[in-house]
């Protein structure tokens, strides 16, 4: 059977990636942040596919017990219930590393912070997190409701953004844009004729402002977009589908060129 890592090893280098990334604001700092993520996010992958197998084999050794009335039962079904126990922490773990590994998650170079600082105090609509390096937009600022047109109010801050992003500081990286909803179902027949679900209005959204950045002068190879519908929720939403408007905004996180 092949050799693991024992977990608490994989969570203690996960623990000094993340210290890694709040402690430097080098860009190559950055880059080995990354690179170390993806080597422990290909080894837990590994390690994971390994348990799997070693779940079924004892599966089948706990139903052929079972017909026998052996002993063995009990030990088995204690061991398939730590195995799947260590199952879950490692998918949990893959998936929180892939997030921050796909969509950024450590602090800019401090001349880069400093100018994402400064946009974010000159425009209400605006929130920068210093710390993972993301702007988000507030959607009810940025765009009618259940529309994907870009108010002529919000275009202004979103090519000021790109300025910045095009500075000798900002060129260096990339932009992933992230549109999030509430849990408000689309329900004028017009408005779902274009956006028929959530996942398509996050979208249609990212992809507005990915144009208008694009349109500012940001090369296309350097921004993508993801669409997270309600499922990312910052707050929680109000009874019945009642939404809240913290949920409506739109991400972009700023992160190492490639990633």
């Amino acid at each position: 059977m092949m050799r693991t890592v024992k977990l608490s090893a994989i969570l203690s280098l996960f623990v000094c990636v993340l210290l890694l990334s709040g402690c430097s604001s080098e860009l190559q700092d950055l880059r080995i942040q990354n690179n170390t993520q993806q080597k422990l996010i290909d080894q837990l992958q590994a390690e994971l596919a390994a348990n799997k197998l070693q779940l079924e084999q004892m599966k089948k050794q706990l139903a052929a017990a079972q017909q026998k009335d052996s002993i063995e039962v009990e030990s088995l079904q204690q061991q398939i219930a730590a195995l799947e126990e260590d199952l879950a922490k490692k998918k949990e773990l893959i998936a929180s590393m892939q997030q921050r590994l796909l969509m950024g998650g450590a602090a800019l170079p401090v001349e880069l912070t400093t100018l994402l600082e400064d946009f974010a105090k000159k425009h209400d609509m605006v929130d920068y997190d210093s710390s993972r390096g993301i702007v988000k937009f507030k959607s009810d600022l940025l765009f009618d409701k259940g529309s994907d047109n870009v108010a002529a109010s919000a275009i202004e801050a979103v090519k000021s953004l790109t300025t910045i992003l095009n500075t000798e500081q900002g060129e260096k990286f990339d932009v992933i844009i992230a549109g999030h909803t509430d849990d408000i179902p689309i329900q004028k027949p017009e408005t779902r004729a274009k956006h028929p679900t959530n996942w398509h209005l996050s979208s249609h959204r990212a992809i507005a402002v990915l144009k208008v950045m694009d349109n500012s002068g940001i090369e296309p190879e350097r921004m993508s977009i993801r669409g997270f519908s309600e499922y990312r929720p910052v707050a929680e939403n109000k009874p019945n589908k009642g939404g809240n408007p913290q949920n409506r905004r739109v991400e972009i996180y700023i992160v190492p060129k490639g990633v």
